[in-house]
């Protein structure tokens, strides 16, 4: 049961990053034909930041008290890890590492959030009465 309800909390917070990540490609372009699309962009990073630190915090508590695996913490650390990469490569105006890392943290964002929900409706799915009995 709790270990249910963790899963459920992480496929939360990575629908709500995988939405922050495409946000921002949308204050991006935001940024390039409006003079106050920087400041979107800008609040809109460090969203997604925090977002992904709380997506460290619900894995952390999916795996230990809820007995699920470790493997969402490394991907958790792993975006964290880009994220902080990525606004640094913003702050630092270097576009030619922030725009393909950009694309990269979507698909990456999107593919986890896919994995996740697999995941979810695997583990909700009731058993057949004939495979219960048999366990």
């Amino acid at each position: 049961m709790v270990m249910a309800t963790h899963t459920k909390l992480l496929h939360a917070i990575v629908v709500l990053q995988t939405a922050a990540v495409f946000v921002q490609s949308i204050t991006a372009g935001l940024m390039m034909t409006i003079p106050s699309g920087h400041v979107l962009h800008s609040a809109g990073s460090y969203t997604l930041w925090v977002v992904t630190v709380a997506h460290v915090v619900v894995a952390v508590l999916a795996w230990r008290p809820g007995g699920g695996s470790a493997q969402p913490i490394w991907y958790a650390l792993g975006f964290l890890a880009l994220i902080t990469g990525q606004v640094y490569a913003g702050v630092f105006h270097l576009t030619a590492l922030h725009v393909p890392l950009a694309a990269v943290l979507l698909v990456a964002s999107l593919l986890y959030l896919l994995r996740i929900r697999s995941s979810l409706r695997r583990n909700t799915r009731p058993r057949p009465a004939a495979a219960a009995a048999y366990r």
